[in-house]
């Protein structure tokens, strides 16, 4: 009777410390990196007349171009633009062939951390990564819907979550 009391008053708590820990996911374990790292690759969207400025450290390119893992810590950044429209309402080209630039939208940073999305089921987790949207001056948009970020990223997982990238 004793062992019984003993394994129950061992399992109560475990379960209490365990629910007690943190749950390593949300969006507020995310800060505006102080250094965006490397312009690693533009993307202009006709579908929503956007143009997206992708940036990574230096870190991150190299262990890429290598074919090693994302570093612990990597945080990558996109920047949202409106594109710029022609007098048809359709995005303007640059000299490049691409999207001219007009208005900053906002900044979305995912970033990288050992434990990071544990508290989230398994239909919605990426791994260990965590999505946050800022304004384009760097302050959190708390209003910022985040699901999109994790159901776009979602069928990466055999690339940890990551959209394949060179610089």
């Amino acid at each position: 009777m004793a062992f019984h009391q003993s394994a129950l008053a061992v399992s109560i708590a475990t379960a209490l410390a365990a629910a007690a820990l943190p749950a390593h996911a949300g969006p507020e374990l995310v800060p505006y990196p102080k250094d965006k790292g490397m312009l690693y690759g533009t993307v202009d969207r006709a579908d929503n007349k956007q143009v997206r400025e992708l940036y990574a450290p230096k870190a991150a390119i190299d262990a890429v171009k290598a074919g090693k893992p994302l570093p612990e810590g990597t945080a990558i950044t996109m920047l949202l633009y409106k594109a710029k429209l022609d007098d048809k309402g359709a995005p303007a080209k640059g000299a490049g062939g691409g999207f001219e630039k007009g208005d900053p939208i906002a900044h979305f940073v995912m970033q990288k951390s050992k434990g990071w999305g544990a508290g989230y089921a398994a239909d919605m987790r990426n791994g260990e990564w965590e999505y946050r949207a800022f304004t384009p001056a760097g302050s959190p948009n708390e209003k910022a819907d985040l699901k999109p970020c994790f159901t776009c990223h979602k069928p990466k997982s055999d690339q940890d979550y990551v959209f394949p990238f060179r610089a």
